[in-house]
């Protein structure tokens, strides 16, 4: 039998290399997790939050108009007068901006919500159209029944007339029996030789703008102005990207 001092002597050692063991793994614990709490904070700082970009500022006076696009991108935006399909075959506007004033251009939008709970939208053919621009069609149509005279101006030379349509889902007009801008008696709100299907559109298109206080005009299907505001008859140019 070993003796007394023998055994505890064993005794000893055996607990030295345990409370070893122990420390090298509480050592290696804590090292590996301050290694990950350094991997951690070393992958954030690698990767910066981002910031959400600042709205563009407006190029234009806002207490004055509202560019209908941005009040509501749904709306299509067809502006005839920035390309050649118009009835002059000329290119009028250096770009298509709808711009309308602010009062007008919510009551667009207001018809526009209303039609989308029908599966359908509006879209814009013309909005406000600037006196200088006015001249140029009244040089090259002196007719006063296609073309307001620029020295009186017209309701879209005042930001509160529209020349619009309705779209589907899809973006497709719909059938109102002529063409925009087609001049002779088939285009008359007044006319009712067409098919029903034709009548219908053209009296919905009607009778959702008039809810919202606009007014149309016998010959023009496609046109309707918002009254009664006294809006002066402008000049200002819009900027194009």
């Amino acid at each position: 039998m070993p003796s007394f001092h023998r055994r505890y002597s064993i005794f000893l050692l055996i607990t030295g290399m345990f409370l070893a063991q122990c420390t090298s793994r509480d050592s290696t614990t804590k090292e590996a997790e301050q290694l990950s709490d350094t991997t951690t904070l070393d992958t954030i700082s690698a990767f910066p939050v981002m910031e959400e970009p600042a709205p563009p500022v407006p190029d234009y006076d806002t207490l004055e108009w509202t560019d209908l696009h941005l009040l509501d991108e749904s709306i299509a935006i067809d502006m005839r007068y920035a390309t050649e399909n118009n009835f002059v075959e000329e290119k009028m506007y250096e770009c298509g901006r709808c711009f309308l004033r602010p009062e007008v251009a919510k009551q667009v939008v207001k018809v526009h919500k209303i039609l989308q709970e029908r599966g359908l939208g509006l879209k814009m053919f013309d909005c406000y159209r600037p006196r200088p621009i006015q001249w140029k069609l009244w040089e090259k149509v002196p007719d006063k029944r296609y073309v307001s005279d620029p020295r009186k101006g017209s309701m879209h030379n005042r930001g509160a007339a529209v020349d619009l349509t309705i779209v589907d889902a899809e973006g497709k007009q719909l059938d109102m029996g002529t063409t925009y801008d087609f001049f002779g008696p088939e285009a008359w709100s007044t006319y009712q030789d067409l098919p029903d299907s034709i009548l219908a559109n053209r009296k919905l298109l009607r009778g959702l703008l008039e809810e919202e206080g606009f007014r149309g005009i016998r010959t023009e299907w496609w046109h309707f102005s918002y009254p009664g505001k006294g809006y002066a008859l402008s000049d200002m140019l819009w900027n194009c990207e």
